[in-house]
């Protein structure tokens, strides 16, 4: 960081078009987000991403231990100028959180932690809000207009940087949950075979019994056919 705040903003933003070719998961590129915006705002002291994602879901990644117990207070109450930014897809901004009429429960909280000032910016696709970057800073008034201007231009950025980590990360998971199901299947199919052998039975019948077992147990199919084939392997173990 620098005594410039242009080139400060300069550097942060040079650094976030380095995470795009990257390919780290998505808590780490969320983490390094926190890092260049507490670089890039005058008067930020943390911050912390929280990315909306499909089904319900929410990633939540803090700059530091006091950030994070601040967000804990946000979303464990419900109320605080992240959600609002996200729901109103407006920079909300406060220099005295203590007596913040907008988070009556929120802002005392947060000015019992130490911190009396956030800005919080969402992160926008277009018009769609994608999640938010909550920037704090310990002294009352902390943001100023300048720090609002220079938090709107890095989020911009921020957002597509996110947005492209999360897609990254869920191409991820698809491709885990994939390999685990073609994993899963050739070992039921394993299985089906050594009870068919064991008992007579046709294909259908087999995975019928191995089906019956799961339901009785309350146990995933793959497991009742991995307990199968373990069974085999390890009788053909001893007798070697």
């Amino acid at each position: 960081m620098t005594a410039d705040p242009e080139q400060n903003l300069r550097d942060s933003l040079e650094g976030l078009a380095g995470v795009l070719t990257g390919d780290e998961p998505l808590a780490a590129t969320l983490a390094r987000i926190t890092a260049f915006a507490v670089c890039a705002i005058p008067g930020a002291d943390g911050a912390g991403v929280m990315l909306l994602e499909r089904h319900g879901r929410d990633t939540r990644v803090a700059g530091d231990e006091l950030v994070a117990a601040v967000d804990a207070v946000q979303y464990g109450l419900g109320e605080g100028p992240g959600l609002l930014a996200v729901e109103s897809r407006t920079t909300q901004r406060s220099g005295s959180l203590g007596g913040e009429s907008r988070w009556p429960r929120f802002g005392p909280r947060a000015g019992r932690l130490g911190v009396h000032s956030v800005l919080s910016l969402p992160l926008l696709i277009t018009d769609r809000a994608v999640g938010v970057l909550n920037v704090y800073g310990r002294p009352h008034e902390a943001f100023d207009d300048r720090s609002v201007t220079v938090g709107e231009r890095f989020a911009r950025p921020a957002a597509v940087t996110a947005s492209h980590a999360l897609l990254l990360e869920e191409s991820r998971r698809v491709a885990a949950q994939l390999q685990e199901a073609l994993v899963s299947r050739a070992v039921i199919d394993q299985a089906i075979g050594i009870v068919m052998s064991r008992t007579g039975k046709n294909a259908e019948e087999a995975f019928a019994e191995i089906r019956d077992r799961s339901q009785r147990d309350h146990v995933k199919l793959s497991e009742v056919a991995a307990r199968i084939v373990d069974r085999v392997r390890a009788r053909y173990q001893r007798t070697q």
